[in-house]
């Protein structure tokens, strides 16, 4: 097995500029694969992920080409081909969630599928929240998860209810094509709704593309019938990739300045330097950046349900800081890209940490010092990127099928790199 050795940083004083988020360019693109026209996404994220969602919009027909640092998106005004062939997604969670929707607007049927992990995931609350809309959509394998064979007649409108705990990603997917619909749709949502900045973050692309949805206090939203415009849109730094190099400076007692992160940003994950900042860091906010300094760590609580996706790199930091740090909110991470709750302890004790887990939450007690460690990486690019942070302030650490960070971020390992 392919490994990468972390070697420790000192005195980093570093300036980085991540990626675009992939979260605003899988939306993006949506809205962009059904407006007539061209679009330009700017600063286009270009990973494993949103590669999988261009190349299955091309099998619905959009025309998709990369022009340097942006992708041109020659949309199909609504007018989508059902693919000819199955449509493999990888690993790619959002992209397949997304596409569920989308093919009921496909005349024909289609087949979505991904890898052995990904046939693992749920996606049952979403299918029932479709048959509720007069589509046809059923898991291949009865069991509430991918292969799911999707017939595409046209969404009708009306009043559905869907689950609101386990993912945003099954009503932002029906969100993004509401406007499509032969009639109004109204959601209400059951539960309380996880992972409320993303759902945000959808209703701010949609607006950007011209559909302005209503949101009653995320119970209940309204979408009429409406069509997106083709335009130029900037996608944003990704906020959950800037929390490894904020971390970094954290734990190793140094400064980072992360340029084109916005401290107003609708992502979750931006609210990570705020954390930092409890625990003890100097935090500089700018228009365009944010910069951490780190100092004397501390353990917090910290309700994670908004920013889901940092939750391992706070771990990760917890094993720096002086006393307990108690992380809640965290339910949906078992039907991750692997069961993070499980995963992320396991290797925090390999470090010397005391990790106390249930079902919604993780208690990390860190060691006297942290050590070295051969960290297993469960084929998430997440577990990889967030135990690299450790390497770099403890001897020894190694991280195990390191390219598994292409799926959200190809160019981590050069960027961590910089720091030095």
């Amino acid at each position: 097995m392919k490994t990468k050795a972390i070697k420790p940083a000192k005195n980093i004083n570093a300036e980085v500029a991540i990626p675009g988020s992939k979260s605003f360019m899988n939306r993006a693109l949506i809205c962009a694969a059904l407006a007539p026209g061209t679009t330009r996404l700017q600063q286009a994220s270009f990973c494993e992920d949103t590669a999988y969602m261009m190349e299955a919009l091309r099998q619905f027909g959009v025309g998709i080409e990369r022009d340097g640092t942006d992708a041109l998106v020659s949309g199909t005004g609504g007018a989508l081909s059902a693919p000819g062939e199955d449509v493999y997604v990888g690993a790619a969670g959002t992209t397949l969630r997304f596409l569920t929707t989308l093919a009921a607007l496909a005349k024909g049927k289609t087949t979505l599928t991904g890898n052995k992990r990904m046939q693992e995931r749920p996606i049952a609350d979403l299918l029932m929240g479709l048959s509720q809309l007069g589509v046809k959509a059923k898991p291949l394998k009865g069991n509430g998860c991918p292969p799911v064979v999707v017939e595409g007649k046209g969404l009708r409108g009306g009043k559905i209810r869907i689950h609101g705990e386990k993912s945003s990603q099954y009503l932002t997917s029906l969100l993004l094509c509401a406007p499509y619909a032969a009639g109004e749709i109204t959601i209400e949502i059951e539960g309380e709704l996880t992972s409320k900045p993303y759902v945000t973050m959808t209703l701010s692309v949609m607006s950007e593309f011209g559909v302005q949805a209503v949101n009653y206090s995320y119970r209940r939203f309204v979408v009429r019938p409406g069509r997106y415009e083709a335009r130029n849109y900037l996608i944003e730094a990704d906020a959950s990739g800037s929390s490894y190099f904020l971390a970094a400076a954290a734990v190793t007692g140094g400064t980072v300045r992360v340029m084109g992160l916005r401290p107003d940003s609708l992502q979750g994950d931006v609210g990570f330097s705020e954390l930092l900042l409890r625990m003890g860091c100097r935090v500089t906010n700018g228009t365009e950046f944010i910069e951490v300094t780190g100092g004397n760590l501390k353990g917090i609580a910290a309700d994670m349900n908004s920013m889901p996706d940092a939750v391992m790199t706070l771990a990760v930091v917890a094993c720096f800081a002086t006393g307990q740090t108690a992380i809640t909110g965290i339910g949906n991470l078992k039907i991750k890209e692997t069961d993070r709750i499980a995963a992320t302890a396991a290797e925090l004790r390999k470090l010397g940490a005391a990790v106390v887990t249930t079902g919604d939450s993780m208690t990390i007690t860190p060691p006297a010092s942290v050590s070295g460690a051969r960290i297993a990486t469960y084929d998430d690019h997440r577990m990889a990127m967030a135990f690299a942070v450790a390497g770099l302030a403890a001897k020894g650490m190694v991280i195990e099928n390191p390219d598994v960070v292409g799926k959200s971020f190809p160019e981590y390992w050069e960027l961590l790199e910089k720091l030095r």
